[in-house]
């Protein structure tokens, strides 16, 4: 899978209105067939800073994401409420969901 995370700096005057701004595009992008998520956290130290962490089945899904009419309008309208362009990381890993983080791992409950 193609697996990414990006920080997104918002100016302060859209910061609490992101989520809102942001909308259409995110669920654009959920509902393409190749995404395996792509989901949008708020830093707790910086309440401006969004953290998106996306992940998409393949390299032709995340072409495919690129290409989209919603990625193209994304990419005229979101950067008009950024402080600074996003900062990301961009990776292939050989997994296709989550893994169990072992070293935290909860006991069966009852």
């Amino acid at each position: 899978m193609i697996f990414i995370t990006a920080k997104f700096r918002v100016l302060p005057e859209h910061a609490d209105r992101w989520p809102e701004i942001a909308g259409e595009f995110t669920r654009a992008t959920r509902d393409e067939p190749g995404c395996l998520w792509f989901d949008w956290s708020r830093s707790v130290e910086d309440p401006a800073e969004y953290i998106l962490v996306e992940a998409f089945r393949d390299a032709e899904a995340g072409a495919a994401h690129v290409r989209s009419e919603h990625f193209r309008e994304a990419q005229r309208t979101l950067p008009s409420h950024l402080a600074e362009t996003p900062r990301i990381v961009n990776t292939t890993v050989p997994q296709d969901d989550w893994s169990v983080l072992g070293e935290m791992a909860v006991p069966e409950r009852d």
